[in-house]
C-alpha cells in the first residue's frame, strides 16, 4: 500500500480509499469489508483511525454494521 498523505486526515484518506473499492467492485454490494483491527494492518493505522474511517461510511450509506458480523457493503439503491 502507498504512504497516506499525512498532511490530510488518515481516517478521509482510508475512507476514500474503501470508498473508491466499493466504486471499482472490489467490495462489491453485500460484501464484508475489512474490520478495525484489518484496516490498521493494512494501513498502519490506530484503530480509533480505522473505526473513525468506517463510521464515516456508515454515515454516507456506503456500508451498513450487523453487530457481532462486521461491516458490509450497502445494497445497491
Amino acid at each position: 500500500m502507498s504512504e497516506l498523505d499525512r498532511s490530510r486526515p488518515v481516517w478521509r484518506q482510508v475512507a476514500e480509499i474503501i470508498s473508491k473499492r466499493i466504486a471499482d467492485g472490489t467490495y462489491p454490494p453485500g460484501s464484508r469489508v475489512p474490520g478495525i483491527v484489518e484496516l490498521s494492518a493494512e494501513f498502519g493505522i490506530a484503530a480509533s483511525t480505522a473505526q473513525k474511517a468506517l463510521a464515516h461510511l456508515r454515515g454516507t450509506g456506503e456500508v451498513r454494521t450487523e453487530l457481532g458480523l462486521g461491516t458490509f457493503v450497502a445494497d445497491s439503491k
